[in-house]
């Protein structure tokens, strides 16, 4: 029993960032399959961190009696090694989220573990499956029909401006809510090319003079792009 205490508080402490904690992060997705679980706020620690060796370093430029050349320039080499690490975690673990995207876009599985996923990575991992899902609707849907796909490059013309880090989910649930409500008549001033909208919908494409009702958002980046002008209703 005290020993599962013991356990359960060290993983509650916040974990400290040091070349040695990274490079056994990096060691872990290498030799592991599934991705690993990081800390919440690993993430900012690794900002602290590596911006503490910046300050330190910069600091101490102008003090050889306390700060040798030689100590200098490990610590130079030291900072860019951990700029190596942290790219090789990163295309370590985006990998292994691609992969489960896929898995979960073929196979729609509702088991899929995301506990593992930082809340940055959630985010990209909804979006992957999104696209996947959609996608697959255009092209192997097609072909299985006897058709033969139309397939466009989406332009992405909406972004969220928030940094809390919602969901993809939360995002399309909120934005589909928000349609009805808050959209508005355009007729267009040039060709547009089909693009995807925060919602994950896919708009366009749209020729000279068409008219079409689209949300808000979406409606204000045309209007001022000058691609689009408002019809009032009624």
């Amino acid at each position: 029993m005290t020993n599962q205490l013991v356990e359960q508080d060290s993983k509650d402490k916040e974990i400290t960032i040091t070349y040695d904690t990274l490079f056994e992060i990096l060691r872990n997705e290498k030799t592991k399959d599934d991705l690993q679980k990081l800390h919440d706020t690993f993430l900012s620690d690794v900002v602290s961190y590596l911006n503490e060796k910046h300050n330190n370093l910069n600091e101490n430029k102008e003090q050889k009696s306390l700060f040798e050349s030689d100590e200098r320039e490990k610590t130079v080499h030291q900072i860019a090694n951990i700029k190596k690490i942290l790219k090789e975690i990163y295309e370590r673990r985006e990998k292994k989220i691609i992969s489960m995207a896929i898995n979960k876009s073929r196979f729609s599985s509702s088991i899929m573990d995301t506990s593992s996923l930082l809340q940055e990575e959630k985010v990209f991992y909804d979006l992957m499956i999104s696209l996947l899902d959609s996608q697959r609707e255009k092209v192997l849907n097609s072909l299985v029909n006897g058709k033969l796909p139309e397939v466009k490059k989406p332009e992405i013309v909406i972004t969220d401006s928030q940094n809390d880090f919602r969901s993809a989910e939360n995002i399309v649930n909120e934005k589909a809510q928000e349609t009805d409500s808050s959209s508005r008549l355009l007729r267009f001033l040039a060709p547009v090319p089909q693009f995807i909208g925060i919602d994950m919908r896919e708009y366009g494409p749209y020729e000279e003079e068409e008219v079409a009702k689209l949300p808000s958002e979406i409606a204000n980046l045309l209007i001022q792009k000058e691609r689009a002008e408002e019809i009032k209703e009624g």
